[in-house]
């Protein structure tokens, strides 16, 4: 069934046009990606969609039923309230259902035996039936899904109560699409959801997103994220939208021979031209007038073809080798029981890791764990710390931190780069250039007028190009839209120095990492391949597998044993009080209903003492109720 659907539909911005006959629809429970480049026109589309921009011709059709839930990529949030208090507002309905409740049990149980029978009678239906709406809203549960959705997005149980105007601009995001999944709309429209999420949450919200009843269109760049998540791509290119079934990864392949076959056609077709050209040519110099009307015919003929223009394929996928200027040695970097802390705060500690040239390492964890603290001590740009770091032989060090601070605003794109490189030629500058997704007018552009993409993009190839063998690199996917992001992924392939980078970009470590570093609070674990090795191998770990076990001594064994064999005990009790709780929640909600049927009984008027009884154990049973919904909820989060 069709619950949103986009026919023709055209903007334009002035004399810009943004998009152009656009057509699409979408079926209730599809789930789609829609990608393209910085400037597209997909935020454009979603505000067309959700009628806050008017298009200038096309129409746009949604079921009236299904309600619209939109995830603006840069959301504003003003709130006194704590993140509890602005989650409950959306419950405003349910809430109000409660006290009306409540108000009316007090009334109920305050009935004597001479006061109005109807009167009671009327209160007692009203009861019944706001009773049955409170349990279709989920009046029981809403306040474990709220914490559960928190959670989820990476809030802890001791930040429910924070304000919310005093949280980063990323938290304030978290807080937007908490309260916008727990709108329960049929039809979500996320722009970049996972921006300000770690591993976990996205994790999280692919999970939720993947078991979600409706429809949803996601613009992202988290290409990782696409593959969990949707069955079909929508590319917005040119002002034009095409439609690929299947994950990113599909679209990819499909989008790869779809441009194979182009520039195949183009080949023909730039053959065939040449063919007529040349027999045009041979035609006029043979110079009779039957030659030269033939000559004119063919090109006659020539003319009504249609100009074909080139796929733009290889134009701006240059393969270079970035070669440091100066080699280091095989030891690039060695820290050895490396702790910060500020004050009493205790960011991290334990941290033990070797780096050898080659070495494109990523490291991953959660938000606030020290990851980005971890490449400010190594690339000394603090000096607070416990523990020791060693760089190896002719190790020069390259940081790059997102604020792009190593840039001259006042230079062009082009002299920034041949500055920091003068031995090299206006071919070679343009080409590593063209590498970072820079041509044409490109080149002429004035720094401080770059976006924010732009600025990254160049701020990478200045690092790359720098007498830096040894890179830091602090979460440099974000700003780029796919292109940049696969251009900085090959260029890392072809750099013949040493990386270490910190990202929560998966589908950028799965296919430049070698090595994985893991860090908690309490260390670093290193796995030897990239993010996939790394997800197979944590799991087995977690599963203790045989392999492992053998190799240690004894003493590790039946000390791991003994913690698995309580594990084992931990899982069984927790599934044991999983199925008790269960069972006591259906109890509870059953023994409810059932006094609530017969609190409204007409036989039950007349006795007011029983009335007082019901509406107390009522309000017992439902405060159990809700005690038992924590714990099933709070067992849950721990499994």
């Amino acid at each position: 069934m069709i619950v949103l659907s986009c026919s023709y539909v055209s903007k334009s911005y002035v004399v810009d046009n943004i998009i152009e006959n656009i057509s699409f629809s979408v079926n209730d429970n599809e789930k789609i990606g829609l990608i393209g480049l910085n400037g597209a026109g997909k935020t454009t589309l979603f505000n067309i969609l959700t009628g806050s921009l008017e298009p200038d011709s096309g129409e746009i059709y949604r079921v009236k039923s299904k309600k619209l839930g939109y995830l603006k990529q840069n959301t504003k949030i003003d709130s006194n309230m704590s993140i509890m208090d602005e989650m409950l507002t959306i419950f405003n309905d349910v809430i109000k259902i409660e006290e009306e409740l409540s108000l009316l049990s007090n009334k109920i149980s305050n009935f004597t035996e001479n006061d109005n029978k109807s009167e009671l009678e009327s209160l007692m239906h009203t009861y019944a039936k706001l009773s049955e709406q409170f349990e279709e809203s989920d009046g029981y549960g809403f306040k474990s899904l709220i914490r559960g959705v928190l959670k989820g997005l990476g809030f802890s149980e001791n930040e429910f109560n924070k304000p919310v105007n005093l949280l980063s601009g990323g938290q304030k995001s978290r807080v937007m699409l908490a309260k916008l999944l727990l709108e329960k709309a049929d039809i979500l429209l996320l722009d970049e959801p996972t921006n300000h999420l770690d591993i976990d949450a996205i994790s999280w919200l692919e999970k939720y997103i993947k078991s979600f009843g409706g429809a949803a269109i996601i613009i992202s760049h988290d290409r990782y994220f696409l593959d969990n998540t949707v069955d079909r791509i929508l590319l917005l290119e040119n002002k034009k939208l095409s439609s690929y079934n299947g994950n990113y990864t599909d679209f990819m392949k499909k989008r790869k021979q779809e441009l194979e076959l182009k520039m195949k056609q183009y080949d023909e077709y730039e053959k065939e031209i040449e063919k007529q050209e040349e027999m045009i040519r041979r035609l006029h110099a043979y110079g009779s007038k039957r030659n030269i009307r033939q000559a004119f015919s063919r090109q006659k003929a020539l003319d009504k073809i249609k100009k074909m223009d080139k796929p733009q394929t290889d134009s701006k996928k240059v393969k270079l080798h970035f070669i440091p200027k100066v080699k280091s040695g095989r030891d690039v970097l060695k820290v050895e029981n490396l702790s910060v802390s500020y004050n009493e705060y205790n960011v991290f500690k334990n941290v033990n890791m070797n780096i050898y040239k080659g070495d494109r390492a990523g490291i991953i964890g959660p938000n606030g764990i020290g990851k980005s603290t971890l490449l400010k001590v190594i690339s000394n740009k603090l000096n607070k710390f416990n523990g020791s770091i060693s760089t190896g032989h002719y190790v020069n060090i390259g940081y790059y931190d997102q604020e792009q601070t190593s840039l001259d605003d006042e230079n062009t794109v082009i002299d920034e780069i041949w500055d920091c490189n003068p031995d090299l030629n206006y071919y070679d500058v343009r080409t590593m250039l063209a590498q970072f997704l820079f041509t044409g007018d490109d080149l002429y552009k004035i720094i401080g007028e770059l976006s924010g993409g732009e600025k990254s993009r160049l701020s990478l190839l200045k690092l790359m190009t720098s007498n830096a063998n040894f890179l830091l690199m602090d979460e440099p996917t974000n700003h780029l839209d796919i292109d940049s992001k696969e251009m900085l992924e090959d260029a890392l392939l072809n750099y013949e120095g040493t990386v270490l980078v910190v990202s929560h970009d998966r589908y950028f470590l799965n296919k430049i990492a070698n090595n994985i570093y893991d860090m908690s609070s309490e260390g670093v674990f290193q796995y030897l391949g990239n993010y996939d090795y790394y997800l197979q191998k944590k799991a087995e770990l977690e599963e203790d597998d045989d392999e492992i076990i053998e190799a240690k001594t004894k003493t590790q064994i039946n000390a791991e044993k003994k913690k698995e064999r309580e594990q084992i005990r931990d899982r069984q009790r927790r599934e044991k009080s999983i199925k008790k709780l269960e069972e006591m929640i259906e109890m509870h909600e059953n023994k409810i209903l059932e006094l609530e049927l017969a609190l409204c009984q007409p036989s039950t008027y007349d006795d007011k003492v029983l009335v007082m009884n019901l509406n107390e154990k009522i309000n017992i049973l439902k405060n159990e109720l809700e005690q038992y919904y924590d714990e099933w909820t709070e067992i849950l989060d721990k499994k």
